[in-house]
This record gives structure tokens, C-alpha cells and sequence, in this order.
């Protein structure tokens, strides 16, 4: 029985869509949010470093980014950015685990695999359309069944395809970090810690381990028997990680179970008879949360009895402050913070809005002063965008306010509000100045963003 164009052409469009479907499952999902902490950065750069030139690549030129998720991944997305879900730190043990993590991701950069993927998908994309010829003929011709079956053994050829090709990337990796890790001179013990814990927690959602055809990834199983050789094999393998970066990483682990835990959870794992430095930092964070400010400063004071001038411990003790409606008992501690920290971005963003929320004219001058040097070394964040806002409609400026304003729309992805507060901030600025020059770009950017948006519904 022949089977109008009509059908044909919906067969053709759904298959396809199909294809693409399966293809778009391998990709990281972006929609979650970016986690900006100063310590943790700090950390992680550290951390990150050596395996960084390992490869090949200069550190200042590579960022890992912390992605607000607790589950366990790590991704790469174009660009030299390691995406890591804050997942994998918590349930790390060590740093030397997360090392081995960045190292394999860091082969994903240097192997080009995100640019490479679009050859694995026309390779694919090719297959299906062939089969989809080849099918769309045999319905033409009378035999439906046996044109359906060519379409379907087609797109199912085609998946595998893709996934084997995604197979071969994540091997690649695997050996890359395998290297990086030999000539950083770190061992590969965490690595091979980290893939077990990875094969457990597949084991407990029932995975089926016998197959690996379906897969984007190797099974764990086969990663593991590949790898353990190596690693074991290397002069790296029994040496210890610095005992500071140890200490170090630890800390900031706790921060962030503290941070991004129920409070609840944060005090069943660090219960108040653990007096280890660690767990007091992740409770002052739970107290914080669950709005007992008194609790959280005697977690943070007795954190600073042991070391007074500590800038993240000052930090949190000027934040604690501030979100409690103390501004004015904030500022020294931020102050000094930022003095010790060299005036790092984050700390400095958030001592200008201790300084704002002060709500004294003669603290507007400092503020502004720190914000502006805290969106030149780091224009990527919005925080500091706004409360520069702020700072400039507090002293009258209102051009510049909306300057501001744009920044940080345009860095949220705001295109229509960023859009409408460039134009604005470009009438009441000088022409040519740089100023106005930074607000005809916005204005351009979010325009182009603002009709792209309009084409695609």
C-alpha cells in the first residue's frame, strides 16, 4: 500500500528527530547556575594548576567552574572551561580524587572533543538520511513493512554510531588524564577512587554492566581495568598530596555542604561534638541558613581564635553581619578581608554593599571606588554590577546607573532589559567616551540577542 508524501515527509521529519534527540541526551545540560566563591576558586585553581600545564595550556588562559548540581559530573562545553558540578566535590574524599576528574576533563579540552563531536554527528546524521532514502523508496514502492524496518535499523545504526564515537572521546580522555596526572607528578589513586565510586553508584541504580554499546561512556568496570594497571604502574602512585592543599580542599568542602545543603543534613554530618576546623566552618554556614546568627558567629569567631586573620573566615563573619542587618559592625572585617585577599573581586563586591547598605552618604565615595575595581578584574559578575548600580542612583548618576544595569542584564541573559538600559545609559553620556562606547556595544549585543529571540518563536 503506498503511503502519501504527506506521511513520508512526517516519517522523515520525526525521524530525524529522533536522531537529534539521542544526540542532544549526550550533551551537558547548561540551565544550572554558576556557584562564584572566592575560596573555592582559589582552591580549585590551585589544585588545577600543574595538571593544566601538564597538558600544554597555560593556567591563566583555563577556568574550572563550579555548577550548582549535586550530582556527580564534570564537563566541558567549547573554550578552555571545566564545568564541574559542586556534586562532585562533596562526595569527593580528597583533592587528589577531583584532580584526577579535572585531568580527564582537561583531555577533553586539548583532544578538541567538543568541536570533533560535530564529526561523529554528520557521520551519524549521514546514516540516517540514507536509510531514510532508502526506506521512503521501499514504502513508495509497496513494501511499507519492509521500508519501515530499512528506517529503523537505519536510525538505530546511526545512534550507535554517535555513542561509539563518544566512547572513543571518553578513552582519549581517560589516557590523557592518565598522562597529566604522570607529568604533574601527582598519583592517580584518587582517580581510580573516584571511577569506583562511579561504578557503585551505578551498580546501585541497577545499570547493567555486561554491555557497553548504549553508552555515551565506557562502563566504569572497563575504565577501571584499563586504568588501574597504568596507574599503579607509575613512580607517582604513592605520593601524598601536599598536606596544605589537603587541608585546604577539605575546608572548602565543608563550606560547601554548609552552603548548599538542608541545614539539617549540614548538622547530622558535622555533628557540634566534631570541633574540627572543617566542621565548624560548615555549621557556621547551616546556623547562617537556618537564621540563627548568634550560633553561626560563635562557629566563626572560634574559627578566627585560631586564626585572626584568616580572609574567608572574615569574610563569612562580614557577611554574617550584613545579612543580619548589621552593615556598619561589617565593614572591618570585610576590609581586612579584602586587604588580605589583594582586593579579590568576590570579597570586594561584597564589601562594597556592606558599605552601601550602611545607607551613610560618606561611605557611597569607597564604594564605588572598590565596585569599580571589582567588575575591572572580574566583569562577570552581576552582584557587582548591581550594587554599582546602586552606589551611582545613590549619588545622582543616573546614566551610569543604568550602565550598570545593563552590565548586569546583559551578563543574565536579559537581552530585552539590557537592551532598553544601554539606550538609556547612551543618553546621558557623552558620546565617544568610553562609557557610552561600552553602552552602544550592550545595546548592539542585546539587540541581535533580542531578534534572534523573536525569530525562533
Amino acid at each position: 500500500m503506498a503511503v502519501p508524501f504527506c506521511s513520508l515527509s512526517h516519517i522523515f521529519r520525526a525521524a530525524v528527530a529522533l536522531l537529534m534527540a539521542a544526540v542532544l541526551v549526550v550533551q551537558p545540560a547548561m540551565a544550572q547556575s554558576i556557584l562564584r566563591d572566592a575560596e573555592t576558586e582559589a582552591v580549585l585553581e590551585e589544585m588545577s594548576a600543574p595538571l593544566i600545564k601538564a597538558a600544554g595550556l597555560d593556567p591563566r588562559n583555563v577556568k574550572v567552574v563550579l555548577v550548582g548540581d549535586p550530582s556527580i559530573n564534570a564537563f566541558v562545553a567549547g573554550g578552555q572551561i571545566v564545568y564541574m558540578n559542586s556534586g562532585t566535590i562533596m562526595q569527593a574524599d580528597n583533592a587528589n580524587e577531583v584532580q584526577g576528574v579535572i585531568a580527564h576533563e582537561l583531555g577533553h579540552i586539548v583532544g578538541g572533543h567538543i568541536i570533533r563531536s560535530s564529526e561523529g554527528m554528520k557521520t551519524a546524521t549521514g546514516i540516517t538520511l540514507l536509510s531514510l532514502l532508502a526506506g521512503i523508496a521501499a514504502v513508495a514502492a509497496g513494501a511499507g513493512e519492509a521500508g519501515m524496518g530499512i528506517m529503523a535499523a537505519g536510525q538505530q545504526a546511526a545512534l550507535g554510531k554517535y555513542l561509539a564515537f563518544s566512547r572513543t572521546q571518553e578513552s582519549s580522555a581517560d589516557a590523557a588524564g592518565v598522562d597529566y596526572l604522570e607529568k604533574a607528578g601527582i598519583s592517580g589513586k584518587g582517580s581510580l577512587a573516584f571511577f569506583k565510586r562511579i561504578q557503585n553508584l551505578e551498580y546501585r541504580l541497577a545499570i547493567p554492566q555486561d554491555d557497553s554499546y548504549g553508552r555515551t561512556h565506557p562502563l566504569s568496570g572497563e575504565r577501571l581495568s584499563v586504568l588501574e594497571h597504568q596507574y599503579q604502574a607509575s613512580a607517582n602512585w604513592d605520593k601524598p598530596t601536599d598536606a596544605g592543599l589537603e587541608e585546604r580542599f577539605q575546608r572548602v568542602r565543608a563550606k560547601l555542604k554548609g552552603f548548599a545543603s538542608e541545614p539539617a543534613a549540614t548538622l547530622r554530618d558535622f555533628p557540634e561534638r566534631n570541633k574540627a576546623e572543617p566542621a565548624r566552618y560548615a555549621r557556621a554556614y547551616a546556623w547562617h541558613k537556618s537564621a540563627y546568627p548568634q550560633k553561626a558567629m560563635e562557629e566563626v569567631d572560634s574559627l578566627l581564635a585560631l586564626h585572626p586573620h584568616d580572609p574567608y573566615y572574615l569574610e563569612l563573619k562580614g557577611q554574617i553581619l550584613l545579612e543580619s542587618g548589621k552593615p556598619q559592625e561589617a565593614l572591618p572585617a570585610l576590609r581586612e578581608a579584602v586587604e588580605r585577599t589583594r582586593s579579590q573581586p568576590l570579597i570586594a563586591a561584597l564589601f562594597g554593599h556592606a558599605l552601601i547598605a550602611t545607607e551613610d552618604p560618606k561611605n557611597f565615595d569607597e564604594a564605588r571606588t572598590v565596585l569599580r575595581a571589582a567588575v575591572t578584574r572580574d566583569n562577570d559578575n552581576p552582584f557587582a554590577w548591581y550594587q554599582l548600580g546602586v552606589v551611582y542612583e545613590r549619588e545622582g548618576d543616573l546614566p551610569r546607573a543604568q550602565l550598570a544595569t545593563a552590565e548586569r542584564y546583559n551578563l543574565e541573559g536579559r537581552a530585552q532589559l539590557a537592551l532598553a538600559n544601554a539606550r538609556q545609559a547612551m543618553q546621558g553620556i557623552q558620546e565617544g567616551t568610553p562609557d557610552w562606547l561600552r553602552a552602544q556595544d550592550i545595546a548592539m549585543v542585546a539587540e541581535a540577542a533580542v531578534q534572534e529571540e523573536r525569530r525562533r518563536r
